[in-house]
């Protein structure tokens, strides 16, 4: 059963895509041979893209319509756009959420109208105004996606995602579907098979035996789409996509060809800008003038500039004489990005650990760990994981996620790290009490990456539990949950529903000490039952002899985590 594109539709669809694009992120990034071969492709439509889901999840608060939804999600990705991918990707989305949100004002125009005349039939017009956006506006919003994608590129070349944006427009104006979903599906078809043909029409394509990057994270960002609206999931894997376009092999690609860049153009310069469009087309005809790829998108006087140039500081001087740039980020293309003049040199090692409440940053704070705090409900993103890391003033750096959920994140807040010279190493682990396991081996005396492999180890040697509380209905491993319900998890899964906090944790606990184990710590939340630890204690003295257990308070939400090392 398809859902209709509406405003839950493009939260689905922002979750989706960046989950999509970070699982893909590494090989997006190891076929980034087009225009310049430096391997940031996936990584930054990973970051734009979580630009635009933080946006419209600003403005899921209440009811937001879908043009609320879309135009969010336009102003989110705009504002942080990274590299020439990125920020086509804004102005793709820009022109899809034009259109999208003209839709939504004129069907709540003629159902206003109807009603007045007399001639509506009341609830069930509102209910098709709300129904959300149908195939024509679909067919519509991808047309001027691709066209001011165009448009915002000073030199187009085919062979790149503009080229896929524009056949998955052109699948759906074919399309004879009569639903949004039928018309995305359509699309999606389209654009596949446009990457398929990129190394056909870009001689850097298939000198490398790749497809085009960007037309590759576009792919996926439509089929997410496609999987908001339908339910279905991609009928192959990113990678396997890759061989049937004809891919030789797998890894980094980036130095065997030579990109038809100009040889001045050292340095990538982007920026926002406050200015008129006159004096943005002015600004075009300058920025032409020193250097490559450039892209200029946006609209209604805010604007992002990217450009390629041996020229940084004019560039930016351009931007002063149009208007007011601001956020502007200059980066050495091929290289590290230079420390700031008077920067001190950063030394040794630093642990950066994620945690879900004030105790257990406390501990890790204790053991020379940087921390960074989780909001309830708010994971931290890439950029904030990446002043983290850069934050903690050390060459060497180990980052702990602590959440499954923050893996994506952190794997791109890594690679900015690395741009600004910073030596970083993410150790996947996926509960605070497997970052707790991990900092308790940490050594900073011995080489980095043995010291990274030993965290690594005692981080995958602890098992992890978690007791918390279902928020909604939901399918789960154990059964169906309803609201309310406490939850058992093991290793991420749900094992165990019941009523009782306790008595759930009983049993967690006891499934986890099934397969041995010497030692169990128990971080207690704010919503722990009064007498838990003490109860699970005398559970394990009774049932595990020679087991040992740890109690600490962590303040995070969960009334209890468990780790059984």
């Amino acid at each position: 059963m398809s859902h209709p594109l509406d405003a839950d539709a493009v939260r689905r669809w922002c979750r989706i895509a960046l989950d999509a694009v970070g699982g893909a992120r590494e090989d997006i990034d190891a076929i980034n041979v087009y225009p310049v071969a430096d391997g940031d492709t996936g990584t930054n439509l990973y970051l734009t893209l979580e630009s635009a889901g933080q946006a419209v999840a600003a403005a899921a608060t209440g009811s937001p319509t879908l043009a609320e939804a879309v135009r969010g999600m336009a102003h989110g990705a705009l504002i942080g756009a990274r590299g020439n991918s990125g920020t086509i990707l804004a102005q793709l989305l820009r022109g899809m959420a034009e259109v999208l949100a003209e839709t939504e004002t004129e069907a709540e125009t003629e159902t206003e109208a109807g009603s007045e005349a007399g001639t509506g039939t009341g609830g069930g017009n509102a209910g098709g105004a709300a129904a959300g956006a149908g195939a024509d506006a679909v067919r519509r919003a991808l047309r001027r996606a691709a066209t001011g994608a165009y448009q915002a590129v000073a030199h187009p070349v085919e062979g790149t995602m503009l080229t896929v944006a524009t056949a998955a427009a052109d699948a759906a104006e074919r399309a004879p579907g009569t639903t949004a979903a039928d018309v995305v599906a359509a699309a999606c078809a389209g654009a596949r098979g446009a990457l398929a043909a990129t190394p056909g029409q870009l001689a850097v394509l298939a000198e490398a035996g790749v497809v085009d990057a960007g037309g590759c994270g576009l792919v996926a960002i439509l089929e997410a789409l496609d999987a908001a609206l339908s339910g279905r999931a991609p009928d192959v894997s990113f990678r396997e996509r890759l061989g049937r376009a004809g891919r030789p092999g797998a890894g980094p690609v980036g130095g065997g060809a030579e990109c038809p860049v100009a040889a001045h153009a050292s340095y990538e310069v982007i920026y926002l800008l406050d200015a008129s469009d006159e004096a943005t087309t002015r600004l075009r005809d300058r920025l032409d003038a020193l250097g490559d790829s450039l892209v200029i998108g946006g609209g209604d006087g805010l604007w992002h500039v990217h450009l390629h140039t041996a020229e940084p500081g004019q560039a930016v001087e351009a931007g002063v004489e149009a208007g007011r740039p601001h956020r502007i980020r200059i980066t050495a293309l091929g290289g590290e990005a230079a420390p700031p003049a008077g920067a001190p040199r950063a030394t040794g090692r630093a642990v950066v650990a994620v945690l879900p409440g004030d105790g257990l940053a406390g501990l890790c704070a204790e053991a020379g760990a940087t921390t960074l705090t989780a909001r309830p409900g708010e994971a931290p993103g890439a950029g904030e994981l990446a002043a983290a890391i850069v934050g903690a003033a050390a060459d060497e750096v180990v980052l702990l996620p602590n959440d499954d959920e923050l893996w994506h994140a952190a794997a791109a807040a890594a690679e900015q790290a690395r741009v600004a010279g910073v030596r970083v190493a993410v150790v996947p682990t996926r509960s605070p009490v497997q970052g707790l396991a991990a900092l308790a081996v940490h050594a900073p005396e011995r080489r980095f990456d043995e010291d990274v492999v030993a965290m690594t180890a005692a981080a995958r040697a602890t098992r992890f539990g978690e007791v918390d509380v279902a928020e909604r209905q939901s399918w789960t491993m154990a059964g169906v949950c309803q609201a309310g319900d406490v939850l058992g998890l093991v290793d991420g899964d749900v094992a165990v529903i019941g009523a009782d906090p306790a008595e759930v944790a009983s049993e967690v606990l006891e499934r986890m000490l099934g397969g041995g184990g010497e030692l169990v710590t128990l971080v207690l939340g704010t919503r722990a039952p009064a007498g838990l630890a003490d109860r699970l204690g005398e559970q394990v003295r009774r049932g595990h002899l020679g087991v040992d257990t740890v109690v600490c308070a962590g303040g995070q939400s969960a009334p209890l985590l468990i780790g059984v090392e």
